[in-house]
């Protein structure tokens, strides 16, 4: 049975502040839970309404009812499971050959899907700005469906980063060259800006290269296409180069 500490506890880890208190993050779902054991990520307990289902004697699971997940679990509709871990050290940032930078982006479900499109296209690491959301926000985790446990995301400070790294900057402008006449170079970084604001005017100046998707409609009543959609687009074309 869950105590009403246990569930205080459980229930804050959805702000970052108790998030860095506890040390602790939330992953919800046995399909997600059962990539940990693959993964670097520690998991301290484990809360199941059929702990049976998940086959590990590595870790406590602890037995709960319908309505005790219902109280711990940020889903309007809760999985079967919910995985306490710790989170993880901050890793040693090297550059890697493609990578993507975000600069800001603030929506849960555009940086769960972008780290999905990561994983999908090889790409080992993403670069955010400090005030780009959480990582372990459990509505981000939610939306990689596990892919968060095999791509590394750093927060850093985008000038300082930008301004020293050897990769190409670029990044997307209507005015920017056609993505699919644009030649990719072998080291890169693919930066993503904003929903509403795109990217701030100093990461801009660090851009060496602007790309664009052309427009084949004849509407013009679509302004933007959404940050990770627009991701998506563009990683397709840069590596069927």
């Amino acid at each position: 049975m869950l105590t009403a500490h246990t569930i205080k506890i459980l229930q804050s880890l959805d702000k970052k502040k108790f998030r860095q208190k506890y040390n602790l993050f939330l992953v919800e779902g046995n399909k997600i839970i059962c990539e940990l054991p693959q993964s670097n990520f520690k998991v301290k307990e484990i809360f199941s309404t059929d702990p049976q289902k998940l086959d590990r004697t590595d870790v406590p699971i602890i037995q709960i009812t319908e309505n005790e997940l219902k109280k711990i679990s940020f889903l309007k509709t809760p999985k079967d499971s919910v995985a306490v871990c710790y989170l993880p050290e901050d890793e040693k940032m090297e550059d890697k050959d493609v990578q993507l930078v975000l600069d800001g982006i603030q929506d849960p479900g555009n940086l769960g899907t972008i780290i999905r499109l990561a994983d999908w296209f090889g790409i080992e690491q993403i670069i955010c700005s400090e005030d780009t959301v959480d990582v372990y926000n459990p509505k981000v985790i939610q939306a990689t469906m596990g892919s968060f446990t095999r791509v590394n995301i750093i927060y850093t400070d985008l000038v300082e980063y930008l301004s020293k790294t050897e990769n190409v900057n670029i990044g997307t402008d209507m005015e920017g060259e056609n993505i699919y006449t644009f030649e990719k170079p072998k080291k890169l970084n693919l930066i993503l800006g904003n929903e509403g604001n795109g990217m701030r005017p100093e990461t801009e100046k660090l851009l060496n290269q602007c790309i664009t998707i052309p427009r084949f409609g004849k509407s013009q009543s679509t302004e933007s296409l959404n940050v990770s959609m627009a991701a998506g687009i563009i990683l397709g074309q840069l590596f069927s180069k």
